[in-house]
Protein backbone atom coordinates (compact mmCIF):
# COMPACT_ATOMS: atom_id res chain seq x y z
CA UNK A 1 0.00 0.00 0.00
CA UNK A 2 1.67 3.47 -0.90
CA UNK A 3 -0.73 5.86 2.11
CA UNK A 4 0.53 3.93 4.67
CA UNK A 5 3.43 4.38 7.22
CA UNK A 6 5.10 1.44 6.55
CA UNK A 7 5.89 3.26 2.88
CA UNK A 8 8.73 5.28 3.20
CA UNK A 9 7.74 7.55 0.46
CA UNK A 10 4.67 8.47 2.60
CA UNK A 11 6.13 8.30 5.79
CA UNK A 12 8.34 11.28 4.57
CA UNK A 13 5.32 12.85 2.67
CA UNK A 14 3.33 12.54 5.95
CA UNK A 15 6.47 14.14 8.32
CA UNK A 16 6.91 17.04 5.38
CA UNK A 17 3.32 17.68 5.25
CA UNK A 18 2.99 18.01 8.97
CA UNK A 19 5.94 20.19 9.08
CA UNK A 20 4.47 22.39 6.68
CA UNK A 21 0.66 22.35 8.38
CA UNK A 22 2.96 23.59 11.89
CA UNK A 23 4.96 26.60 9.75
CA UNK A 24 1.17 27.81 8.23
CA UNK A 25 -0.75 27.89 11.48
CA UNK A 26 2.01 28.85 13.22
CA UNK A 27 2.62 32.11 11.11
CA UNK A 28 -0.95 32.87 11.70
CA UNK A 29 0.10 32.88 15.52
CA UNK A 30 2.90 34.83 14.63
CA UNK A 31 0.56 37.68 13.52
CA UNK A 32 -1.33 37.63 16.15
CA UNK A 33 1.28 37.98 18.69
CA UNK A 34 2.25 40.74 16.77
CA UNK A 35 -0.54 42.64 16.60
CA UNK A 36 -1.53 41.72 20.35
CA UNK A 37 2.36 43.17 21.25
CA UNK A 38 2.30 46.05 19.12
CA UNK A 39 -1.28 46.73 19.91
CA UNK A 40 -1.54 47.27 16.05
CA UNK A 41 -2.49 46.32 12.44
CA UNK A 42 -5.48 45.18 13.73
CA UNK A 43 -7.64 44.21 10.45
CA UNK A 44 -11.10 45.35 11.44
CA UNK A 45 -13.60 48.30 12.32
CA UNK A 46 -15.18 45.84 14.93
CA UNK A 47 -11.63 45.00 16.15
CA UNK A 48 -12.08 48.24 18.11
CA UNK A 49 -14.51 47.35 20.27
CA UNK A 50 -13.77 46.77 24.09
CA UNK A 51 -12.99 43.26 25.26
CA UNK A 52 -10.63 41.71 27.73
CA UNK A 53 -8.07 41.12 25.19
CA UNK A 54 -8.76 44.66 24.23
CA UNK A 55 -9.40 47.31 27.25
CA UNK A 56 -8.41 50.19 25.93
CA UNK A 57 -9.56 50.15 22.08
CA UNK A 58 -7.47 53.53 20.72
CA UNK A 59 -8.47 54.23 16.30
CA UNK A 60 -4.57 54.06 15.79
CA UNK A 61 -5.09 50.12 16.38
CA UNK A 62 -6.35 49.81 12.75
CA UNK A 63 -3.55 51.56 11.22
CA UNK A 64 -1.09 49.33 9.62
CA UNK A 65 1.61 47.94 11.58
CA UNK A 66 5.60 47.48 9.87
CA UNK A 67 5.81 43.89 11.91
CA UNK A 68 2.13 42.82 11.76
CA UNK A 69 2.00 43.25 7.87
CA UNK A 70 5.34 41.50 7.44
CA UNK A 71 3.96 38.93 9.30
CA UNK A 72 0.97 38.83 7.31
CA UNK A 73 2.66 38.94 4.22
CA UNK A 74 4.91 35.84 5.50
CA UNK A 75 1.30 33.77 5.70
CA UNK A 76 0.02 35.13 2.56
CA UNK A 77 2.84 33.53 1.03
CA UNK A 78 2.82 30.36 2.83
CA UNK A 79 -1.48 29.86 1.67
CA UNK A 80 0.04 30.61 -1.88
CA UNK A 81 2.66 27.64 -1.67
CA UNK A 82 2.08 25.17 0.78
CA UNK A 83 -1.15 24.25 -0.16
CA UNK A 84 0.58 23.19 -3.80
CA UNK A 85 3.19 21.33 -1.71
CA UNK A 86 0.67 19.01 -0.11
CA UNK A 87 -1.42 18.30 -3.32
CA UNK A 88 1.38 18.03 -5.59
CA UNK A 89 3.19 15.49 -3.07
CA UNK A 90 0.33 13.61 -2.47
CA UNK A 91 -0.16 12.74 -6.09
CA UNK A 92 3.50 11.94 -6.08
CA UNK A 93 3.52 9.73 -3.51
CA UNK A 94 0.86 7.91 -6.03
CA UNK A 95 3.47 7.45 -8.51
CA UNK A 96 5.46 5.39 -5.98
CA UNK A 97 8.65 7.33 -6.60
CA UNK A 98 12.17 6.01 -5.67
CA UNK A 99 12.99 7.71 -2.06
CA UNK A 100 15.90 9.68 -3.56
CA UNK A 101 13.40 11.68 -5.40
CA UNK A 102 10.87 11.71 -1.97
CA UNK A 103 14.04 13.24 -0.07
CA UNK A 104 14.95 15.75 -2.33
CA UNK A 105 11.40 16.83 -3.24
CA UNK A 106 9.56 16.56 0.22
CA UNK A 107 12.76 17.75 2.19
CA UNK A 108 13.94 20.37 -0.34
CA UNK A 109 10.62 21.91 0.30
CA UNK A 110 10.68 22.05 3.91
CA UNK A 111 13.87 23.62 3.71
CA UNK A 112 13.55 26.30 0.94
CA UNK A 113 10.02 27.12 3.32
CA UNK A 114 12.67 27.52 6.39
CA UNK A 115 14.64 29.74 4.28
CA UNK A 116 12.50 31.80 3.04
CA UNK A 117 10.61 32.59 6.67
CA UNK A 118 14.54 33.33 7.86
CA UNK A 119 15.19 36.21 4.71
CA UNK A 120 11.33 37.33 5.13
CA UNK A 121 11.94 37.50 9.08
CA UNK A 122 15.09 39.25 8.87
CA UNK A 123 14.36 41.42 6.03
CA UNK A 124 16.82 39.75 3.32
CA UNK A 125 17.04 41.18 0.04
CA UNK A 126 14.31 40.76 -2.38
CA UNK A 127 16.74 38.43 -3.96
CA UNK A 128 17.25 35.92 -1.36
CA UNK A 129 14.03 35.20 -0.55
CA UNK A 130 13.40 34.98 -4.06
CA UNK A 131 15.78 32.17 -4.32
CA UNK A 132 14.25 30.16 -1.81
CA UNK A 133 11.05 30.88 -3.08
CA UNK A 134 12.36 29.50 -6.52
CA UNK A 135 13.88 26.56 -5.28
CA UNK A 136 10.56 25.37 -3.64
CA UNK A 137 8.38 26.28 -6.52
CA UNK A 138 10.45 24.36 -8.73
CA UNK A 139 10.17 21.21 -6.31
CA UNK A 140 6.83 21.53 -6.92
CA UNK A 141 6.49 21.69 -9.81
CA UNK A 142 8.60 18.66 -10.66
CA UNK A 143 6.63 16.46 -8.66
CA UNK A 144 3.76 17.70 -10.19
CA UNK A 145 4.98 17.55 -13.96
CA UNK A 146 6.09 13.79 -12.62
CA UNK A 147 2.90 12.69 -11.63
CA UNK A 148 1.27 14.07 -15.00
CA UNK A 149 4.03 12.22 -16.99
CA UNK A 150 3.11 8.95 -14.95
CA UNK A 151 -0.54 10.08 -15.64
CA UNK A 152 0.10 10.10 -19.30
CA UNK A 153 2.79 7.66 -19.84
CA UNK A 154 1.24 4.90 -17.99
Amino acid sequence: MLYTLENPVFWHYAAAASVMVLKLMGQGWMTVHAMLSERAGWASPEDLKKTPLNPNPDPAQLDPNPRVERSRRMHLNDLENIPAFWVAGALFVATDPPLWATLIGFWGFVLARAGHFWAYATAQIHDIRASFYTVGSLLVMVMAVWSLSALLLG
